[in-house]
């Protein structure tokens, strides 16, 4: 059975997300670990931990976990001192990744200012091996793509790859390909020819081996205008084509696949059940 599902709320701590996505049928979430507008917060105490590991190992149809880094965090940062909380906080999340069980967390490399592309990926690479140095998590850390609004590295797959070659750790990384964001970036993958020409450079620049995850998103805004706004499956520009091919090709069926959609009006559960059926597979019966 493919791993699908959604981002889900940790309110009220971060075992309820596994509930949250039991009630959908989720095969796959991704949560955020703490408050993802504060850089820091108290530690998981041991009975957190606990009800997490309780109601993960009792869900019905949770299998795979994905965890999302806050937005505060920007590994690219040229303030030295901001660059250093930046670090640490990337550290803390990690460190509760670990303690969960989670082995990935996404992140947006980050924006470098006006100091330049090669500046930003050598510093995102510089704070991913002081984080490595400094603890042997059992968490790899993937490299999002990302629609590239102002600043903001990630946008092309040479980003992603110059940050594997750069940092002594790259083995540690992998990627997470967002769909909306790819899109946005310039990458056509609305038709069959064009979906596996972009796939076809994926694996030749990154390599389809580190593949993470991908999040699901349809686009408000047409290819290449470098703009993050997600839409429902199939009502953006990117329409029902790319979301049927990803969900029919046999390469991607291990790889958790999550919705990061509007949440109005019970639309989690409408995304995917259109997901379910593209995928020709039966969903979990809830």
């Amino acid at each position: 059975m493919q791993l699908i599902g959604a981002h889900m709320s940790i309110a009220g701590g971060v075992s309820n997300a596994i509930l949250r996505g039991d009630e959908l049928g989720c095969t796959a979430i991704q949560i955020f670990v703490k408050n993802a507008r504060r850089l820091f917060e108290k530690p998981l105490d041991n009975d957190a931990i606990k009800k997490w590991s309780d109601n993960f190992n009792a869900s019905k149809y949770v299998k795979a976990v994905v965890a999302h880094s806050g937005y505060l965090i920007n590994l690219a940062s040229p303030d030295n001192e901001k660059w250093e909380r930046y670090t640490e906080a990337m550290m803390d999340e990690m460190t509760r990744c670990d303690a969960l069980g989670i082995k990935y967390i996404a992140l947006h490399p980050g924006s470098p200012g006006d100091m330049g592309e090669d500046f930003g990926l050598k510093r995102i690479a510089s704070a991913i091996d002081a984080i490595y140095d400094e603890v042997n998590f059992d968490v790899d850390i993937a490299l999002e793509t990302t629609a590239g609004t102002g600043y903001h590295l990630g946008w092309r797959f040479e980003h992603l790859r110059k940050i594997m070659d750069n940092a002594k750790f790259g083995d540690r990384l992998k990627v997470i390909y967002d769909t909306c964001h790819t899109f946005s970036a310039g990458y056509d993958f609305t038709s069959e020819k064009g979906y596996h020409s972009v796939w076809k450079e994926f694996d030749n620049i990154i390599g389809l081996e580190k593949l993470a995850a991908m999040h699901i998103n349809d686009s408000k805004y047409p290819l290449g205008s470098r703009r993050d706004r997600h839409e429902h499956i199939g009502q953006g520009f990117l329409g029902i084509e790319p979301f049927k091919l990803i969900m029919q090709d046999s390469r991607f069926i291990e790889i958790p696949k999550i919705l990061e959609t509007p949440k109005e009006d019970d639309w989690d559960r409408k995304n995917l059940n259109l997901l379910w059926e593209l995928s020709g597979e039966t969903p979990p019966k809830l």
